[in-house]
């Protein structure tokens, strides 16, 4: 096998591993990876904005007020006015957003993220590189993409 189809087998090994990965979140805690991203982020502080939130995944606020949308009618979220300024409005985890979290399975990101930050940093920048080149050789280098590995459109991906 030459180094082309070892290449292609590669990406599609990543590809394969976030599918399965979505399939795996959405029977289990039947959300999916970008919700449970969403769910996590507002559990970190306890409450987050819409806007703390569209920051954080790197996606715009209307995108991030369809995914809130969609976890409130779930029973995983709730909105509430802030008390110090009434025109902003904060996103509270509910305790069936925080079973969910506890139950979900250990997200692929996260087990990345543990195995990227235990090699070497000279590794680390390696594949950073290596990453960025595989995705300028797809013309995918300005397509907007949040850090979570899922597949398909963000905007398409929260309504799962």
């Amino acid at each position: 096998m030459d180094r082309i189809d070892t290449s292609l087998i590669a990406l599609r090994r990543i590809l394969r591993a976030t599918e399965m990965f979505g399939r795996e979140i959405k029977q289990s805690a039947g959300i999916t990876p970008v919700q449970f991203r969403a769910l996590q982020i507002i559990a970190d502080t306890g409450q987050a904005t819409a806007k703390a939130i569209s920051e954080r995944m790197r996606v715009s606020q209307a995108t991030v007020t369809s995914l809130v949308d969609k976890l409130v009618r779930d029973g995983m979220v709730l909105r509430e006015k802030s008390t110090y300024d009434r025109r902003q409005t904060n996103i509270h985890m509910t305790s069936k957003g925080q079973q969910t979290l506890a139950d979900a399975p250990d997200p692929l990101q996260q087990r990345f993220v543990r195995k990227f930050s235990a090699i070497e940093d000279w590794e680390q920048a390696m594949i950073v590189a290596s990453l960025e080149r595989v995705a300028a050789m797809l013309d995918a280098d300005d397509i907007d993409a949040s850090p979570v590995l899922d597949v398909g459109d963000i905007k398409h991906i929260e309504e799962h």
